[in-house]
């Protein structure tokens, strides 16, 4: 009688690469995955806002650093509420 694969219990089974890929190269996943938190609550908000000011100090830094060496860097603020009407007309044209 020929043995089970599951008798031998402390050998994991080995991974068969399927017939199909043809040659393509085994596929990454790259970056993080965003994952939204259920419950938002106030120190999140708090962080969110430090973490912003911190950003900020970063760029004005790094902006008046290159001004000194010679070079034009500003930093541009887009208005408010532009971000939405972009992610919605790129979400209409995707419809389409």
């Amino acid at each position: 009688m020929t043995q089970k694969s599951s008798l031998f219990k402390g050998q994991p089974k080995k991974k068969a690469i399927p017939p199909n890929r043809h040659g393509k190269p085994c596929q990454t996943r790259k970056g993080k995955r965003a994952v939204k938190p259920s419950k938002v609550t106030k120190e999140m908000d708090v962080d969110r806002e430090v973490s912003k000011f911190i950003n900020y100090c970063n760029e004005v830094k790094a902006a008046t650093a290159a001004n000194k060496e010679g070079g034009q860097l500003s930093i541009v603020k887009t208005p408010p509420g532009s971000a939405n009407v972009a992610k919605k007309e790129s979400a209409n044209a995707a419809k389409k």
